[in-house]
């Protein structure tokens, strides 16, 4: 009986252990070059700058100060928002690594055309990671978007 308790329990924690070697939390986000930079954005969605963020799929690049290494993209989606660096996750910044927007439907890299679709971060060429993303919290009541790291 104590033979198949120790055999379950070992069985319990092979699949835990390979489970976790498998897991994407381990995956680099970024390459090791990218800056750590603090981010705190306060947008307050009712003025007219942040007009396209009222419906889905609208979008706004953020160039103010404590805004990524580059700028922000943010980005309206069915969920909520996702809020991208404008630095490529898989270069380390430079003069053409800057993300812009293209068609209002792919964020593209000038450096080396990698994509991602805009409203997901999912890359669909040259890059196999996402844009670095930042926490936010949203305020329905009042429409205040606060953007943090």
């Amino acid at each position: 009986m104590k033979r198949n308790i120790r055999l379950f329990f070992l069985a319990i924690f092979l699949v835990f252990s390979t489970l976790n070697l498998n897991s994407c939390s381990n995956r680099q986000e970024v390459v090791s070059c990218f800056p750590n930079v603090a981010i705190n954005v306060v947008l307050n969605l009712n003025l007219p700058a942040y007009f396209n963020l009222q419906t889905v799929g609208g979008w706004i690049y953020v160039d103010e100060q404590s805004c990524g290494t580059r700028g922000l993209i943010v980005v309206r989606t069915i969920n909520g928002f996702k809020i991208y660096d404008r630095n490529a996750p898989h270069l380390c910044p430079d003069t053409n690594t800057t993300l812009n927007i293209v068609n209002d439907i792919k964020i593209v890299c000038a450096q080396d055309n990698s994509e991602w679709i805009l409203l997901t971060g999912q890359p669909t060429a040259v890059a196999s990671v996402p844009p670095k993303t930042y926490l936010y919290n949203y305020d329905q009541n009042n429409n205040i978007l606060s953007i943090y790291d």
